[in-house]
């Protein structure tokens, strides 16, 4: 009896669901964040940093969440034809967007995490569950890692760009229905 490995043409339903889910909430905090240092200091604004934290720490936890469906279930590999089609820099760029994807997923709120720790600002998620501080209090290193966290989030957005920009280049110019296999429904 020969088994035969069939390699799926879609994402699964999980990796679809957290990919929309992580998208929808990184473009949420993303937006939310430039909001919020833009206000003047109050009570509203520091409200405002706690809830930023909050998402933040979920979005760490969907991505963690993420990276291991993704490592534990093989996506699906480029059809033939598009593969083909693709200059080799395509291929090279393909892979490291996605790389460069999750480890910012991971970066930004660990960086946002120890930025709050070295501060001496706690996490304490919802209000209710407290987190421990990654680093020690420390004005110096608080003053290091602040800019950086904002640099990376930066970084994760031109990615997402860039990466919504080889989408729609493929869904308008090639034409060659790759969105199809990250859309929600059946195929």
């Amino acid at each position: 009896m020969t088994t035969v490995s069939v390699t799926p043409q879609r994402y699964t339903g999980t990796a679809i669901a957290l990919h929309w889910l992580l998208a929808i909430a990184l473009i949420a905090i993303f937006g939310f964040g430039l909001y919020m240092t833009s206000l003047p200091f109050s009570p509203t604004r520091l409200k405002y940093f706690n809830w930023h934290k909050w998402a933040g720490m979920t979005i760490l936890l969907l991505s963690a969440l993420r990276i291991v469906w993704r490592l534990t279930h093989r996506p699906p590999a480029l059809p033939e034809a598009v593969s083909r089609a693709m200059p080799a820099w395509q291929h090279v760029a393909h892979h490291g967007v996605h790389h460069l994807l999750y480890v910012l997923f991971l970066a930004i709120p660990l960086v946002g995490w120890m930025y709050s720790s070295a501060a001496g600002f706690p996490i304490v998620l919802f209000g209710v569950l407290p987190l421990p501080d990654l680093v020690s209090k420390s004005p110096d290193l608080a003053e290091a890692l602040k800019p950086w966290h904002g640099y990376l989030a930066y970084a994760l957005a031109a990615l997402v760009v860039l990466h919504v920009a080889a989408v729609v280049k493929h869904q308008l110019i090639d034409r060659d229905g790759l969105l199809s296999r990250m859309l929600p429904g059946k195929a």
